[in-house]
């Protein structure tokens, strides 16, 4: 599920979403225990899913728009030294 999908569910959709998405993951890890599985990427792929909307839900909470409107985003903060200058800088060089 792509990020532009998930963010058209509001709130209480997202919330039931990541509770059938959990439910299904915990079917496939007992179903991987005692069988191999069909399509064992989608273990991986449900956790995904799972965290880009538990990411969103966080969003909102904060009231963030995304990478491109979040504070502290690497974008929209001072680039930082690299560590040998860094390093340098505390030897006194």
């Amino acid at each position: 599920m792509q990020g532009t999908e998930i963010r058209e569910l509001n709130d209480q959709e997202l919330q039931d979403r990541i509770a059938e998405l959990t439910e299904e993951r915990f079917r496939l890890r007992l179903r991987a225990a005692t069988q191999p599985l069909e399509q064992p990427h989608r273990l991986r792929e449900l956790r995904k899913d799972i965290a880009r909307m538990k990411t969103i839900l966080t969003e909102r909470r904060k009231g963030s728009t995304g990478p491109e409107g979040s504070k502290g985003s690497p974008a929209t903060t001072a680039p930082r030294a690299s560590k040998a200058k860094r390093t340098s800088a505390r030897r006194g060089r």
